[in-house]
């Protein structure tokens, strides 16, 4: 087909279709579970302190948009001196997620080698244990030099 372009490329309208699918996914890398959680802001270390003070005064609520609409509300009408403690908090937070992420980055990059080490001794044990088990054949002392 000339232009390059073929009818599944295009619309019955003639416009470009989009494709979505595995070609968006590929751009976003898997998430890793061992990767530190961000810390939160400081009107989520309010909330959390808000939750529980909330909770004792309307216990029949369960309706959680309810409480972040209070909670919300209550943010905006405090000022720079009473949301300065949850400032705080936030940034020592903020400050050991950078240590954490520090660290967990080292380790991605391969960094201190003690920590392989343990691994691949465990790992080594395991193996160990495996041939003892295969040892009554007699194959396995051939491999083993």
């Amino acid at each position: 087909m000339k232009g390059g372009k073929s009818k599944a490329d295009t619309k019955g309208d003639g416009r470009l279709a989009v494709k979505k699918g595995a070609a968006a996914k590929k751009g976003k890398p898997a998430k890793d579970p061992n990767k530190p959680k961000r810390p939160p802001s400081a009107f989520f270390v309010f909330m959390e302190d808000f939750r529980v003070q909330y909770k004792q005064k309307h216990p029949n609520n369960k309706s959680v948009a309810i409480v972040g609409k209070a909670g919300g509300e209550k943010w905006k009408s405090l000022s720079d001196a009473d949301k300065a403690p949850y400032v705080q908090k936030a940034e020592k937070r903020k400050v050991e997620y950078e240590k954490t992420m520090t660290a967990y980055n080292k380790k991605l990059a391969g960094g201190p080698e003690e920590e392989p080490e343990e691994e691949s001794d465990k790992s080594k044990s395991e193996v160990n244990d495996e041939d003892d088990d295969d040892d009554d054949s007699g194959e396995e002392d051939e491999d083993d030099d």
